[in-house]
């Protein structure tokens, strides 16, 4: 394949072409027919358009696509990719390469096309006509993940939501395509949990209900939370939000910190329901520590919109820690997706510690080249413990000062209120004399009086 090294640019007849991505195939090995035929897994080929950036940013976008399809139940058979300067407004990838797409879907038995960017109604039902399967787009199968695992009535209701907004301006495609799936028997699958073929199918007036009634849901739903948090405030408890790319380790790093019991599954987006619990930093000092939402790149807007109150859980806090794959091949770009996310719910202001994670599983060389692009992190591993002290001793450093600064002697029976200063205060120094135990310290102002 011929391509300038100064340029990454390819050749005209090179650009023009469908690329083949290797490494894709997930086929089931070993079972028999009967058995492939009771999994009934969707048999998919991913399909995306390189307009800019460097081939291999291209291969691990749509490597990432493999692993969504895999999280939402599919079997990968083949990946291509076109190199065009923008997409084709009609099939996306353009008339003559989506047969070609045609082509391959009928060589591999495909049931579904996933592509690597989001569609238009307009491009979702050309391109279905001409490859006579089901057509996904990445926004869609993001939010079919989001269905699949949202487990509290909360998160169900906002991935219903986000995904009725999605559908709104695409009921006639939708609609067409299962119709074509149902008439021939086949699976739905993918795109088809939550809100699900029956709403598809109903009118534009019965969806807009349907979404009023949601919003009016979450916003019950978010007073409820707004409740808890500013109890937890009123407490004078310091909240730290765990925030990253989507599989990063944040799970896993909250049951380090904590001990907590949360689920840990290596799979994409495992978490949409935040989880908060408690802990104290080094210092004594009372603090929550809460889980979030994964996030990945283009993240849907329907999305980032539908799950604000769970997001707030991020914006409203007094630190972040910004979780990186360490193992990842590209930690900085998925670092500023993250980054990109937090500046769209306004939390980009907040103080940020970084945590490069799973440092037990990468070598000298990829260390040093983490230590050059990420010089202030601190490097840990959720999974063997490497890191953590040092970790909680930067949450401790980082976090806001209550705001009274006092100098005072606390007499050996007032131990109580010795532990209501190391919980609700930071401590600076103690100081032990005759009379009792002298202190340096902010604490919140209810407390100083």
């Amino acid at each position: 394949m011929a391509e300038s090294k100064d340029t990454g640019q390819l050749d005209l007849q090179d650009r023009a072409a469908l690329r083949r991505v290797t490494s894709f195939s997930t086929e089931l090995q070993d079972i028999t027919e009967v058995e492939y035929r009771q999994i009934q897994l969707e048999r998919v080929v991913l399909a995306g358009v390189w307009t800019s950036g460097s081939w291999e940013l291209a291969e691990r976008s749509l490597q990432e696509l493999a692993r969504l399809a895999e999280t939402a139940g599919s079997t990968v058979l083949d990946g291509v990719i076109q190199r065009r300067d923008n997409p084709d407004p009609s099939t996306y990838l353009g008339s003559g390469k989506a047969q070609e797409l045609r082509n391959i879907v009928s060589e591999t038995g495909a049931d579904t096309v996933i592509i690597d960017g989001e569609l238009s109604p307009a491009q979702l039902i050309h391109l279905e006509d001409v490859v006579k399967v089901k057509v996904v787009d990445r926004t869609w199968l993001i939010l079919d993940i989001f269905a699949k695992h949202a487990k509290s009535r909360e998160g169900k209701t906002q991935v219903s939501l986000a995904q009725m907004q999605y559908m709104l301006p695409r009921l006639r495609g939708w609609g067409d395509a299962l119709s074509r799936q149902a008439a021939s028997g086949g699976n739905l699958g993918i795109g088809t949990r939550g809100p699900g073929e029956t709403k598809l199918e109903t009118d534009r007036r019965r969806i807009h209900d349907q979404m009023t009634r949601l919003r009016k849901d979450l916003k019950d739903m978010a007073r409820s939370r707004d409740i808890q948090r500013n109890s937890r405030r009123k407490s004078h408890i310091a909240s730290v939000a765990i925030a990253g790319y989507t599989n990063a380790g944040k799970s896993s790093l909250l049951n380090r910190l904590t001990g907590a019991g949360v689920l840990v599954d290596d799979s994409l987006f495992a978490t949409l329901d935040p989880t908060v619990r408690k802990s104290q930093t080094p210092t004594g000092r009372n603090i929550t520590l809460s889980d979030t939402v994964g996030f990945v790149r283009h993240l849907p807007h329907q999305l980032i919109d539908a799950f604000k109150s769970t997001l707030e859980e991020v914006s409203d806090s007094d630190l972040i820690v910004h979780v990186v794959d360490g193992s990842d091949p590209d930690p900085l770009e998925q670092f500023n997706s993250v980054r990109e996310v937090l500046q769209e719910i306004k939390a980009d202001n907040i103080p940020e510690i970084i945590a490069v994670n799973k440092c037990d599983r990468i070598d000298d060389e990829i260390m040093g080249n983490l230590k050059r692009i990420f010089p202030e992190a601190i490097f840990v591993s959720a999974h063997s413990g490497l890191g953590i002290d040092d970790l909680l001793k930067a949450i401790d450093d980082r976090l806001p000062d209550p705001s009274v600064e006092m100098m005072l002697t606390i007499p050996y029976s007032r131990g109580d209120l010795l532990a209501k200063v190391h919980e609700d205060g930071k401590v600076l120094q103690t100081e032990h004399n005759d009379i009792g135990t002298q202190i340096h310290a902010f604490v919140p102002a209810e407390l100083a009086h």
